[in-house]
């Protein structure tokens, strides 16, 4: 029987902070604090997965509290902010996140930690958050997992009639205000007196997380969202369009409020967590696979060698590299940039191999190449890596190793440079934008680059753009099990930016978070 013990390692951190409490000459109230020019009176955000508090692979009832957007309201009522409202989680019972239509689960439930199993898990238990279950009803927090930014303006988004055919947002259903609403107009209903804007991370995103699996229209020319695919890129020029009826809407009423740029999303855990050369001899740490050093022998003597010399016959043999004993080896990729040497590796492999097999070795390594650390691997990739490709007979039979990781499984350079290109893009028109409506702009960019290299904040604590790694980094990982969405201490870091931004642009005083306050990762006893 699952024991539902929850722990929050990030209280230990905070425990130091108890036995002190800080003495003031001149006591701060809420009196010490002010709106400014801003009128927080009616406060709506708008925005995805990170403006509806997304944390660990789903919305939880528990998580949703961490929201940014919420976190900011807690701030905003010291000085007259309004009542501020989300979706409601009430039927997330156990707290478990996911999502059921019709009662069958379409989402997992939330990501934990249970030590006995290794790594992240979702948490045992079906989901009961019934999307089907419509509460018809436009909230404060506006905030849509998975939406793009065109899809903000889209009727129908919300149509619960659309979900089994991918046609309709299961997150918006649940509360739309009918089925022809649109993101905004019910966001509008609200008469909002402040906003806040985060929207657009997806329109790239989601090309990134598929691996690149996708089109960038920025390269199409194509500029009918209507048409885009799940993973595509949204043209530049589209998403302009679009932002800015956001923003000129948003404002209709005379609202101020704040934009968010977009950050780079391949600085985020899911991108660097898995190194592009784990393969070992033998277990050293570091989320290596150990092969064995007579296992990397074969290797090299009946697959890589034999590659090699083959390709290097015909220009390409730095595609290819024998393995070493001693240091870490990079994975086997396929990299559909390169020219497809198919044909060539086929008719130098048939006499040894035979016609039928060197075909299949043709067609498997006509594109494949070693990675590099200009390659990034996906979160997700490290559970297929010496997996077994489906269909593919041994001895081939091992993702990375001696087959090919797919597009899927990595974001090769090419792939890199679309998603950066799009993102200035975007962020480009972000502050064009903000600023000819006289906005704030919150730089999340800049805010993910500076956790790269480590972001002290006023806590003294440093905190980093790392995924969680055990006790070594507890109290300094800001984002979820993920490795895309924020912890709630991560929340708390946006919020307090967001506030930061607030004051400074529009004369405010508002207080800010204590980040080492929130709790980090969730950490089960059993699972």
């Amino acid at each position: 029987m699952m024991k539902n013990k929850f722990i929050y390692l990030a209280v230990l951190a905070a425990l130091g902070f108890a036995s002190c409490e800080p003495e003031f000459e001149n006591e701060i109230t809420n009196a010490s604090y002010s709106a400014g020019e801003a009128d927080f009176s009616t406060y709506v955000a708008i925005g995805n997965s990170l403006t509806a508090g997304y944390m660990d692979g789903t919305v939880s009832r528990g998580g949703q509290a961490y929201s940014y957007p919420n976190l900011l309201a807690q701030k905003f009522g010291v000085v007259g902010g309004g009542a501020f409202t989300q979706p409601s989680y009430a039927d997330d019972v156990n707290n478990l996140g996911g999502l059921t239509l019709g009662g069958i689960p379409i989402s997992g439930t939330r990501l934990v930690i249970d030590f006995s199993a290794g790594g992240p898990e979702p948490i045992a238990g079906t989901p009961t958050i019934e999307v089907s279950n419509l509460q018809a009803t436009a909230y404060n927090n506006m905030g849509v997992p998975g939406a793009k930014s065109f899809h903000l303006l889209a009727a129908g988004y919300g149509n619960v009639a659309g979900v089994a055919l991918g046609q309709s947002n299961p997150y918006f259903v649940r509360h739309a205000t009918s089925p022809t609403a649109t993101v905004l107009g019910d966001a509008m209903t609200k008469n909002p007196t402040f906003f806040t804007n985060w929207i657009g991370s997806n329109d790239v995103l989601s090309f990134a997380t598929s691996g690149g699996v996708g089109v960038d229209h920025n390269v199409t020319g194509n500029l009918d969202p209507s048409t885009y695919g799940g993973n595509d890129i949204t043209n530049g020029n589209v998403f302009a369009s679009v932002y800015s009826t956001i923003v000129n809407t948003l404002t209709s009423n005379g609202a101020k409020g704040v934009v968010a740029t977009i950050p780079s999303v391949t600085s985020i855990p899911f991108f660097t967590t898995v190194p592009y050369n784990p393969l070992t001899s033998s277990v050293l740490g570091g989320g290596n696979t150990a092969v064995g050093d007579a296992t990397i022998g074969a290797l090299n003597a009946q697959l890589y060698g034999p590659l090699k010399q083959a390709l290097t016959a015909f220009g390409a043999g730095d595609r290819i590299n024998l393995l070493s004993t001693t240091g870490g080896n990079p994975l086997l990729i396929k990299d559909e940039s390169l020219t497809n040497l198919s044909a060539q590796l086929t008719a130098a492999f048939t006499p040894s191999l035979g016609a039928a097999t060197a075909a299949f070795y043709g067609s498997v390594f006509g594109q494949a190449r070693q990675a590099t650390a200009q390659d990034l691997v996906l979160l997700t990739t490290r559970s297929a890596i010496g997996a077994a490709p489906t269909g593919v007979p041994a001895p081939l039979d091992k993702y990375g190793i001696t087959y090919p990781l797919e597009d899927k499984h990595i974001l090769i350079p090419t792939e890199k440079t679309a998603i950066a290109d799009a993102t200035a893009s975007y962020n480009t028109s972000i502050r064009a934008i903000a600023a000819s409506k006289g906005l704030a702009v919150a730089d999340m960019n800049a805010i993910m680059n500076r956790l790269v290299s480590g972001l002290r904040l006023d806590d003294g604590q440093i905190y980093t753009a790392n995924y969680f790694a055990g006790t070594s980094n507890i109290s300094t990982v800001l984002f979820s099990l993920d490795g895309v969405h924020p912890n709630p201490r991560g929340y708390a870091v946006i919020a307090n930016e967001i506030i930061k931004v607030i004051n400074s642009h529009y004369k405010a005083k508002l207080p800010i978070h204590e980040v080492g306050g929130f709790p980090g990762v969730t950490i089960l006893t059993t699972n």
